[in-house]
């Protein structure tokens, strides 16, 4: 055991996981590469947990945040106007098609989800909350409610009534074979059941991911949240897309991944990538729904200058150099490779995605950790996840290029073929 290792298990709780048998410390970046303590360079392809990215070192996120160094603001609190807060609120209020959009900045996407839930309950005076199964929403008590992942459910307790919905889960039984549009057809007839035997009226609000990030990139249909809004509108029924994971261009087909269904949500919250390292996390509402609440409220942290002027460079940045097509571009060559070695590779169950998001479905806990192990060999970081531990998710930055793909593609493609290759040993 290294001596930071053992330094980090002394003071660190034991649930703060660490990816590898040997964990690594990043000590530099640039592009889309990192540098451990002991040299060595990998090609990320999880940037953080989809948290860089537009990559390590980029100048004009530096020089933006050095420029506000220099004036020796850090911090002012939201009792005073900042500008950089303002701009970057009107960006993403024109940008998330919400009518008459405002925005509320905290550290998270946790926070934020937590957020969306207090104006969702508050505008419809309920406590009932719908959300999907395998989701992952936070770590905060409100957030813990509306997970479904028993990996990451530490109690049953909830200051929610919580039901949760079909949508993602095509593995199971009882939807193996259906075409998209008979699996929407019987996610829809569930929740109009859920609605009629399981709920009091007025519901308050359905959470969603478009992507689900924890649960292994899995995904509904493109629809199906179209056809889940109709249901909810008759009943008033508030719909907040979880975009922490799928925003900013991330799935190549649309801007924020909610938009693949063809809907407008009442809410997006978002977080991650937004800040490229920086915590920056918010929610952008129906301007109704964000004046709603009587009490005073503000976030200490929430829209601080530094976080602001990171968020505000990255996001021009990928508006400027139009990262959605390149993320389209790249990911399409890693998908559809992916796609066509699985046809010969049996540890493969399943290949998904969308853009820069995709996944890689193996047949044990222990195939997925190898996998891990495999590619941080062969200079390559990846993520890992799932609702049984069996999915590897990748997520690089959006500035990944044409060159750095193919290398990719061919580190995974490589390791893959390793397992493949040991498992038919056995």
């Amino acid at each position: 055991m290294s001596e930071l290792l053992a330094r980090h298990r002394a003071v660190m709780p034991n649930w703060l996981a660490l990816n590898y048998t040997e964990p690594i410390e990043i000590v530099s970046g640039k592009g889309n590469r990192v540098v451990d303590a002991d040299g060595k360079s990998y090609l990320d392809f999880f940037a953080g947990i989809l948290t860089n990215m537009i990559g390590y070192d980029v100048p004009e996120v530096r020089e933006a945040v050095e420029r506000q160094l220099a004036t020796g603001v850090v911090h002012t609190s939201t009792v005073y106007l900042l500008r950089g807060q303002i701009e970057l609120a009107e960006k993403i209020a024109r940008l998330s098609g919400i009518p008459d959009a405002k925005v509320f900045f905290t550290n998270s996407g946790t926070e934020a989800n937590e957020t969306a839930l207090l104006l969702a309950t508050y505008a419809r005076k309920s406590d009932q909350v719908l959300a999907m199964r395998q989701s992952y929403h936070g770590r905060s008590f409100g957030a813990i409610s509306v997970t479904s992942n028993r990996s990451w459910k530490n109690n049953s307790l909830s200051p929610l009534n919580v039901h949760f919905l079909h949508g993602a889960d095509r593995h199971l039984t009882q939807f193996k074979g259906l075409s998209d549009a008979d699996y929407i057809a019987a996610c829809v007839d569930d929740l109009r059941h859920v609605l009629a035997t399981a709920v009091s009226a007025d519901v308050a609000a359905l959470i969603a991911e478009p992507i689900q990030g924890v649960g292994g990139f899995t995904m509904a249909p493109d629809g199906l949240f179209a056809a889940y809004k109709e249901v909810l509108d008759e009943q008033g029924i508030l719909f907040i897309s979880d975009e922490v994971q799928t925003g900013w261009g991330r799935t190549g087909s649309a801007f924020f991944g909610i938009q693949n269904h063809g809907v407008t949500p009442d809410m997006i919250t978002f977080a991650k990538g937004l800040g490229n390292g920086f915590a920056v996390g918010g929610i952008v509402a129906r301007g109704d729904l964000m004046d709603g609440p009587h009490a005073v409220g503000l976030s200490t942290f929430g829209g601080n200058p530094i976080s602001m002027a990171a968020a505000n460079a990255t996001l021009d940045y990928v508006l400027d150099h139009d990262l959605q097509a390149n993320a389209a571009r790249t990911g399409a060559i890693i998908i559809d490779g992916l796609k066509e070695a699985a046809q010969r590779l049996s540890c493969v169950k399943d290949v998904r995605g969308k853009g820069l998001m995709f996944a890689v479905e193996l047949e044990s806990p222990a195939q997925a950790a190898r996998f891990m192990e495999e590619t941080k060999r062969a200079g390559l970081l990846a993520g890992k996840g799932g609702l049984y531990g069996t999915a590897i998710r990748m997520a690089p930055p959006l500035t990944l290029t044409v060159e750095e793909a193919v290398e990719g593609l061919g580190i995974i493609v490589s390791a893959l073929e390793t397992i493949d290759a040991e498992a038919a040993e056995r």
